[in-house]
């Protein structure tokens, strides 16, 4: 599996200890287990209201200039109680808002255990004012909490206050203010007016509502979807909202989550396109898995607008067909459905392609961390698949990797692997390909080959530590010869989030993928220096943009050109993640590669149900 930037733990948070607002950004204390810590008095139940308000404990920028301290006493109403998971507990507004715009009149409060009050409650709380951050170390920001409350209820049944409609007409059209000289935004005034970032911190914990909101992420395994509520970030052709650049990133992507357990109140089960109607509205929450979240206690009514899964179109007999699937950590273990449904896709969205590079093919024993590397029935439970589809006999070549040394989910020592189709497609077998050989070229002009096929691109560059490396075959169709590079470069494992408090967030992961991109580059244009008409596939999933450094550094002299640039603006996309439609996956030929017909295939990213996280892609050449 490929996310941008990681594969999500599940949802066991810790809970970081209270720091006074200089040392925020830089510490991070952990509580012990409870069964260690030594019993803490907790506040006394209040009997009145005291001297402070909600605004004065969120103040007019990210840490709340009451951090560590105790409050008494704040009064509000209860707008939603939230009864499951590892952050029990319930939201207070104050009724009776100040003018300022920039300080919220909500906060959450953490209960631990599950919270006895009910939405409409008129409560009074005393406990400490906390700075929570769900993942300090991964540059989240951090949300303003009352922790050990105490709560006397002083009324039930009261109104809500009226929630604050977030939309095109006053979220802000730049995403987050340039960082302080501490690379962070926490200690900066929020000007809720010019960004969105600092528009979502002024309403934590406040009720919000959208209304009539386009989901532009599909429901997930946690019970979660994403919409667009600003209809002016740029829309994808079947009704996502398109990642571009890293100078504007989308403002209107909000996450929906519930606030009763599935189990209570059934989720909607949402595809890319389809709209929440009517009025979501819950208070506005901040988590690490994706930024602000809307935590509805009322969901609007979901209209399924039908999204299909795409076919591709079909190619001429001198057409090679040429594709590249991340099929997503695939193990013989895993069930029979999920090769059917990959099978599927393959003979029958993609038309069955003359070549297919697959990653994320896990050795026979899966996840299992044994010292298993050889993956033949991983690949022949596959191929089966696919024939019982209705699809050809593949063949198939790949190298197996070093026990470990590749990445991925541990002990499954994912790899590429070439299939094809022998009927149509032949392969060159040039013996002395190894998981520690590099592969180089023989020869000039059409006499050019590599020097082992399959091979690998340079294995002991420090580049591909801990990451997959590059791996090439020769192959022939109709009499020419043709060299394709499977790729998976290093994920984007490591990189602080869009709604980081630092930005401009950095990008650790992607120093490693450069290296990768520039090794690979090199390899390249050792081919075109030998024969400068060859004709060079580098496809697969390379877990960065159209307009990276590291795409800018594998196309580099012209030796490789991206596809995807030359799609309409609104279909280039693969993957799907944080409401955003973006490209990971890639197909690039070299310059002797004239006709070249690509299509991205729509059949996973932006679906509920998904064989993969990520969508194939195919293009027809004529060699």
């Amino acid at each position: 599996m490929t996310t941008a930037p990681a594969p999500r733990p599940r949802r066991t948070l810790l809970r970081a200890a209270v720091l006074p607002a200089g040392l925020a950004a830089s510490l991070v204390l952990v509580p012990l287990p409870a069964a260690f810590a030594a019993p803490a008095a907790g506040p006394a139940a209040p009997t009145e209201a005291g001297p402070l308000r909600i605004h004065d404990i969120q103040g007019t920028t990210r840490i709340s200039p009451l951090a560590g301290k105790a409050v008494t006493g704040v009064p509000g109403i209860v707008t939603g109680v939230r009864a499951y998971g590892s952050s029990k507990g319930f939201w207070l507004q104050d009724p009776n808002p100040d003018a300022d715009p920039a300080t919220s009149e909500g906060v959450f409060v953490f209960t631990g255990g599950n919270p006895t009050v009910k939405v409409g409650d008129s409560v009074l709380v005393s406990g400490k004012v906390t700075e929570y951050y769900p993942n300090f170390n991964g540059g989240s920001q951090s949300v303003t909490e009352i922790s050990g409350p105490a709560v006397t209820v002083l009324s039930a049944g009261n109104p809500l206050p009226a929630p604050v409609v977030v939309d095109t007409r006053n979220i802000p059209g730049t995403y987050a203010p340039p960082a302080a000289a501490d690379g962070t935004v926490e200690s900066l005034p929020l000007n809720p007016e010019k960004y969105a970032l600092d528009f979502y911190e002024s309403l934590e914990g406040m009720l919000v509502q959208v209304k009539d909101v386009r989901v532009v992420q599909a429901t997930d395994k946690y019970n979660e979807l994403w919409v667009a509520a600003d209809r002016q970030d740029q829309r994808s052709r079947r009704g996502g909202v398109l990642y571009e650049s890293y100078a504007e990133p989308n403002v209107g992507r909000l996450m929906v989550q519930q606030q009763a357990a599935a189990a209570q109140q059934p989720f909607p089960v949402a595809n890319v396109g389809d709209v929440l109607t009517g009025t979501t509205t819950g208070p506005l929450d901040y988590n690490q898995f994706g930024g602000y979240t809307l935590v509805a206690g009322t969901l609007g009514t979901l209209q399924d607008n039908h999204l299909q899964r795409e076919v591709t179109a079909p190619a001429t007999d001198r057409e090679l067909t040429i594709a590249t699937y991340n099929v997503e950590n695939l193990a013989p273990g895993n069930p029979d459905a999920k090769f059917a449904e990959l099978a599927q896709g393959v003979v029958t969205n993609l038309r069955s392609p003359d070549i297919v590079a697959l990653e994320e093919i896990q050795d026979n024993t899966g996840a299992k961390n044994d010292g298993t590397v050889d993956a033949t029935a991983t690949i022949a439970k596959f191929i089966a698949a696919i024939k019982a589809a209705g699809g050809p006999a593949y063949d198939w070549r790949s190298i197996s990797p070093q026990d470990g040394k590749d990445g991925g989910e541990p002990g499954g020592n994912i790899r590429q692997v070439f299939l094809f189709n022998p009927q149509r497609v032949s392969f060159t077998d040039i013996p002395g390909g190894t998981a520690t050989t590099a592969v180089d070229v023989a020869g000039t002009g059409a006499a050019t080959a590599l020097t082992a096929s399959p091979g690998r691109i340079a294995p002991d560059d420090e580049a591909w530590t801990n990451s997959r490396k590059p791996l090439v075959g020769q192959f022939s169709f109709r009499g020419k010869k043709l060299f394709v590079i499977a790729n998976h470069l290093n994920s984007k494992g490591g990189d602080q989030g869009i709604d980081s408090r630092f930005q401009a967030p950095t990008r650790s992961s992607e120093v490693q993928r450069v290296k990768q991109a520039t090794v690979e580059q090199a390899f390249v244009a050792k081919l075109l220096a030998a024969d400068k008409e060859a004709r060079i596939v580098s496809l697969g999933d390379f877990n960065d943009y159209q307009f990276s450094p590291a795409l800018t550094a594998l196309t580099k002299d012209g030796v490789l050109r991206d596809l995807v640039n030359e799609l309409p603006e609104t279909e280039q996309y693969s993957y799907v993640y944080q409401g955003n439609s973006q490209v990971l996956d890639h197909i690039l030929v070299s310059p002797e590669v004239g006709y070249a017909k690509y299509d991205v295939v729509h059949i996973n990213a932006e679906f509920a149900q998904q064989a993969s996280d990520h969508d194939p892609q195919v293009v027809r050449i004529k060699p």
